[in-house]
């Protein structure tokens, strides 16, 4: 259901309103402003909810009317299509962003980024959050994705997870139901909204936590494109290779579609070098992977995440 030629939006609008105040409620918002591609058209309705009770509310409203709805986090390892996203964009970021902790046991609202959370747990002298601190994504995203590096994923630290459901029910998963797998979890599934984190850390010198995110910081800023916007890494590893030695080996570093382009620095990457259209990287993301199976035999997955309407 699209909200913005429906003869239900004046009630839907209004219905929304009465939950979430003036200046959360953004109609027709570009979602360029809210990717780290800088790549989207517009969502019909983005609403930047401060409480678990904004989103339960808001989730009836979109079951009652039957509005289809999209989480965002920080906008990371997503590319939004060009005609935007019909229906309801739940965008969780600095309203509940909050960590907090209790011995070893961490709490952080969805729309905490990573790296917060890794440095809030150093200087707390809790370890097994490094590997997060150059991951540029909420904790609610890399929980959706079991994100990773350097032989780190959410998977080996998350011990809970609360989150609102279809119907505005609120849920409490525990480990054994998060279903992780490689970039997968349950949430990918079962349309519920991440909300809040529990992730279970080990007592450690704070000096040896933070050598560790040092190190790993180095890697990533003179390996990868961070300078330029992107939505991370575009491919997922194939089984017994890397995306990026793949992509270099079949002579496509700097290759260009528009304004997308395969990072010089690193071809696991594609950047927006200027201007790119979501319609580039799809035609990009095409080529590379037709040139690279034709090189190799191997057939690229991507690993960003796509949404909307052409």
């Amino acid at each position: 259901m699209s909200l913005t030629k429906n003869s239900k939006q004046a009630d839907v609008l209004l219905k929304l309103q009465g939950v979430i105040p003036e200046g959360r409620l953004l109609v027709n918002e570009p979602l360029s402003k809210h990717t780290t591609f800088k790549i989207g058209g517009p969502a019909d309705y983005l609403i930047l909810p401060a409480t678990l009770d904004e989103i339960s509310r808001v989730m009836v409203i979109a079951q009652e009317y039957k509005v289809p709805v999209t989480i965002l986090g920080n906008g990371s390892n997503i590319l939004v299509l060009d005609k935007g996203i019909r229906g309801l964009v739940i965008k969780l970021g600095s309203d509940m962003s909050y960590i907090r902790h209790s011995e070893s046991t961490i709490c952080a609202g969805a729309g905490a980024m990573l790296a917060d959370v890794s440095s809030y747990a150093a200087k707390n002298g809790l370890g097994g959050m490094e590997f997060a601190i150059g991951i540029p994504g909420s904790i609610g995203g890399a929980v959706y994705m079991n994100a990773g590096a350097y032989s780190g994923e959410m998977c080996q630290v998350v011990v809970a997870v609360s989150g609102v459901c279809a119907d505005g029910s609120v849920r409490r998963f525990v480990e054994s139901e998060l279903s992780f797998g490689y970039r997968h979890s349950i949430f990918q599934d079962n349309q519920c909204v991440i909300c809040e984190v529990e992730l279970s850390l080990q007592k450690q010198e704070q000096p040896t936590i933070e050598q560790k995110m040092n190190d790993y910081t180095l890697k990533r800023e003179t390996k990868q494109p961070l300078e330029m916007p992107s939505a991370g890494s575009t491919f997922k590893r194939p089984e017994g290779h890397f995306a990026g030695t793949l992509i270099e080996q079949a002579g496509l570093k700097g290759f260009a579609v528009g304004g997308a382009q395969v990072s010089m620095k690193h071809a696991g990457f594609i950047i927006n070098a200027g201007g790119a259209m979501a319609q580039d990287v799809l035609e990009l993301i095409k080529e590379v992977q037709h040139r690279v199976y034709k090189h190799s035999g191997v057939m690229l997955q991507p690993e960003v995440r796509i949404y909307g309407e052409e």
